[in-house]
């Protein structure tokens, strides 16, 4: 399988907006004010349509390109940095309850597992159910696709734990009659059961997915967002 290879200006500025795999996440909602103050600047200049399918989370929704994967779906994406699920559920008010979002697809708990200090498997799944209540109280009879954490060559020590974690989630997210849960890792995997490579960025470690990878979450997804 051909890869296809980023040209150098893009490649700078992946790695500049890449977050380091070994670096403490969740960093508290203080941390990301200035990266909603951007999205917010932007609403005013130019509003997004109601009815679109909101794309929330960490950097793994900030780097699908929705447009080029998604051509014709009326979408918008609001993920950033190396946030993690409490946080998405303290702006939601921000980048969330303005748009009327006919659907949200939510990617977090990634970074949830990294972070220092260490978040339980059950903290990270009430994290979940406090975002998911959220919704309900302000965007009601709003659905929500959560995507399972995906295992990674550079966290692949974590992944033990990731795969707890995605039980629980999974768990919480079905007491909810809207959420689908979507497990997106079992196709990151090779044959040996570890990532594999072809799937993932070198150059951040293999933290995150390329184009490849992409290709396999919207293949996925897809068919989902064809039933909403």
């Amino acid at each position: 399988m051909l890869r296809r290879i980023m040209s150098a200006a893009g490649l700078i500025l992946f790695l500049s907006q890449a977050v380091p795999a070994n670096q403490p996440e969740c960093k508290g909602p203080q941390f990301w004010q200035v990266n909603i103050d951007k999205f917010v600047q932007a609403d005013g200049e130019n509003f997004p349509p109601a009815n679109a399918v909101l794309f929330m989370g960490s950097s793994s929704i900030r780097f699908w390109d929705l447009k080029k994967y998604f051509p014709d779906l009326l979408s918008i994406n609001r993920g950033f940095g190396g946030s993690c699920i409490a946080e998405s559920a303290y702006f939601l008010d921000q980048i969330a309850v303005p748009y009327k979002p006919r659907l949200i697809v939510l990617y977090s708990g990634e970074n949830d597992v990294a972070t220092q200090p260490v978040e339980t498997p059950e903290q990270i799944a009430a994290d979940l159910e406090k975002f998911m209540s959220a919704v309900d109280e302000k965007l009601p009879g709003t659905p929500i696709i959560y995507l399972s954490i995906k295992p990674s060559p550079a966290r692949w020590a974590l992944w033990p734990k990731s795969r707890e974690t995605n039980k629980l989630l999974k768990t919480s997210c079905e007491r909810r009659p809207d959420c689908r849960f979507l497990d997106v890792s079992s196709v990151l995997l090779g044959e040996d059961g570890k990532p594999n490579p072809e799937l993932y960025h070198p150059e951040d470690g293999g933290l995150h997915l390329n184009d490849q990878g992409y290709e396999l979450w919207t293949g996925l997804l897809a068919p989902l967002l064809e039933k909403h």
